[in-house]
């Protein structure tokens, strides 16, 4: 070995690590920054930005979800099958960035925006680029999740045990890291302001970050390329695994008569054409997949805390003394809570249940995380129940809505019918009313309502909840007005006939609170996340603990996907049950998620206690010993046909010679 070849092998390894995992490890963090901090505002940026309700906006939202997790099978097989782990990441990570970049220019309004009013005038221009955007996101980011966390185990050598378990939890410290600052950062960058034309929230920033951040992700992990360890692609063990069953199927069909005698079991079927141990590790797997069954729904449930119960908060006070949360914020006890309960559990709970002799098995654990989720929705039906107490009644669709404005001096009397309702704002708008003679400029530092003409009211314009100062300027003449607007709430500020430009303007100054502001605080939230944080520890963290101890050691891949599946099916739940529901109150919504969760549970818990635990290890073991020894035998048999063939040999030739000496004599 040269010189050179002893440095760059010092170089690949840092304190025992390859140096290459670092690479893989910013990458990581950089990646779920990018996917998390823009999944934290996308329910938002639906409902507020492209103007859709919330039953679009959550179906929408869990659509994508779904697809999110879906399409990791298609990247496993890609990366198997065809192109290796590294290729894949590489390109699809080019996908991805390509998603996000999408995102991000769909969020400015300024492109379509040609009355520059503020709305965008083609909405269908944002809408379309949004969908391909989280097309690619989706295809992108499920792609390289089953990749990046096997393709940094296979820097490590076998005698790198120790170091790779390290990897494998500073890892999952990278991903709950990277969820925790973006959701935390990109709801404060969408709650500022920006445009070219007009300052409007800025969700093209709340995009443009993660995007960024993805195009460094991407950057740091191709700059890492000379020091990566490629394994080659060696075929999929999916595919084989569904060619097997698909065999066992279509020859249990072909002997579906009565003449031929039945098999232990229906895998058993596939003897003909495939090895045994195949069979008796799928076998396994299916086991363990008939137990992931009910386990959408929980994904149901869990999946919601960043559609209803973000939009929850939007009807909810976010003042917590000095600090102001914004709804998407709310999201980020999540991975607080999961940092810290996951040590409490691990070394506090679960031992103290152990010592207690309550044999709190993994599959137990998952049963009362379920019901935790149950729980969680339950507080959250209760929450909902004081916030509805709290809103305006807004009109149904065979209702109209009238809003009448006295701009004189005398008092107006109007007489209306009982069924008559007024349609207002959730969310802090405010508008002025000029009643003065001449025209009115009115402008603060976050919004410029322009040009007020005589006997016209600007705009509604939305604004932070806080103390704001307007300019008042009419002529030469002008003043300020300062009002204490809180969240949720909407103002309709009237400038009347009589009203006197001076430093006692405010006194002549007439407010109308049309909304009152949000009095349910956001702090009622942190139960139902708590609960549905610990009920993910017991449920997410266990079940994944528990797929892997009884999958098979080449088929941990197959079951990876399968649990993946389970969440792409429960988002999917989401859409159904609302669509068939369509329950008009969301406090009910929340109770009926709640009570579908703890019937499934029941079942979880029966299928549960029939479940008999195994160990594949062990089971591998016997069929391989059982091999051993039929190879044995099949050499035993050879060597005694050879010592046979052998024996018959010798007489033959024993039989020639005495032929020959009979012949000579």
């Amino acid at each position: 070995m040269t010189q050179m070849d002893l440095f760059f092998s010092f170089s690949k390894v840092v304190c025992g690590y390859p140096i290459s995992i670092f690479f893989i490890v910013v990458n990581e963090f950089c990646e779920r920054f990018s996917y998390y901090g823009m999944r934290a505002v996308l329910v938002l940026y639906f409902k507020y930005f492209l103007q859709w309700d919330d039953d679009l906006a959550t179906s929408i939202y869990h659509t994508f979800v779904a697809l999110c997790y879906l399409t990791p099978i298609l990247g496993a097989i890609v990366a198997d099958s065809w192109l290796g782990k590294f290729k894949t990441i590489i390109y699809l990570s080019i996908v991805y960035a390509i998603g996000q970049v999408a995102m991000a220019v769909s969020a400015i309004h300024d492109i379509t925006d040609s009355d520059r009013d503020g709305t965008p005038n083609n909405m269908t221009f944002h809408v379309v680029l949004s969908m391909v955007g989280l097309f690619l996101i989706a295809l992108g980011t499920g792609g390289i999740k089953p990749c990046v966390a096997a393709f940094g185990g296979d820097q490590f050598d076998d005698h790198q045990e120790k170091q790779r378990r390290t990897f494998f939890s500073v890892f999952y410290l990278c991903i709950n890291g990277g969820s925790l600052l973006s959701t935390i950062i990109t709801p404060i960058l969408r709650g500022q302001t920006c445009g070219i034309y007009s300052q409007q929230k800025c969700y093209a920033l709340a995009f443009g970050v993660p995007a960024a951040l993805m195009v460094v992700s991407l950057v740091v992990f191709i700059v890492g390329s000379g020091m990566y360890y490629k394994a080659k692609p060696e075929g999929n063990i999916m595919l084989s695994v569904c060619k097997c069953i698909g065999f066992a199927i279509k020859n249990r069909y072909r002997h579906r008569s009565k003449a031929y005698p039945k098999r232990k079991h229906w895998m058993d079927w596939a003897e003909e054409k495939y090895d045994r141990l195949l069979i008796a590790q799928i076998k396994m797997v299916l086991k363990v997949l008939f137990l992931y069954i009910p386990l959408p729904m929980f994904w149901t449930l869990f999946d919601q805390k960043g559609s209803r119960w973000t939009l929850q908060a939007t009807t909810m006070d976010g003042n917590f003394g000095q600090l102001v949360i914004q709804p998407d914020q709310m999201q980020t006890f999540n991975p607080i809570l999961i940092l810290t309960l996951v040590p409490i559990m691990e070394s506090v709970v679960y031992p103290l249940i152990k010592k207690c002799g309550f044999n709190f098995t993994p599959l137990k654990r998952m049963t009362v995380g379920m019901f935790l989720a149950a729980l969680a929705f339950v507080c959250a039906g209760v929450v909902q129940l004081q916030i509805d107490k709290t809103l305006p009644i807004f009109p149904s669709t065979s209702e109209s809505q009238l809003k009448l404005l006295n701009m004189g001096n005398n008092q107006l009397e109007v007489h209306l019918p009982n069924n008559f309702t007024i349609l207002c704002s959730k969310h802090l708008y405010c508008r002025f009313v000029n009643g003065l003679a001449t025209d009115l400029n009115v402008s603060t530092a976050a919004v410029n309502f322009g040009i007020i003409e005589p006997l016209t009211s600007s705009n509604y314009s939305l604004l932070k909840n806080g103390k704001h100062t307007f300019s008042l300027k009419s002529g030469s003449q002008s003043c300020e007005y300062t009002i204490k607007f809180g969240f949720g709430s909407s103002y309709t500020i009237f400038i009347p006939s009589t009203f006197t430009f001076g430093p006692n303007c405010q006194e002549s100054v007439t407010e109308v609170e049309e909304i009152k502001p949000n009095s349910v605080h956001m702090a009622l939230q942190i139960p139902q996340y708590f609960l549905i944080t610990a009920g993910e520890v017991m449920f997410s963290v266990t079940g994944l603990e528990f797929s892997y101890s009884q999958a098979p050691s080449n088929m941990k891949a197959v079951l990876q996907a399968g649990w993946l599946l389970t969440v792409a099916v429960g988002n999917f739940i989401v859409l159904i049950v609302a669509e068939i529901a369509k329950l008009p109150k969301k406090w009910a919504e929340f109770f009926l998620f709640a009570s579908l969760l703890v019937a499934v549970c029941v079942i979880f818990s029966i299928m549960a206690y029939f479940y008999t635990y195994i160990d594949p290890t062990e089971i591998e073991a016997q069929f391989s010993q059982e091999k051993d020894e039929e190879d044995e035998d099949e050499k035993d048999k050879m060597r005694k046909t050879e010592e046979h063939v052998t024996k018959r040999g010798s007489v033959k030739s024993n039989d020639s010679d005495n032929a020959f000496k009979l012949s000579k004599m």
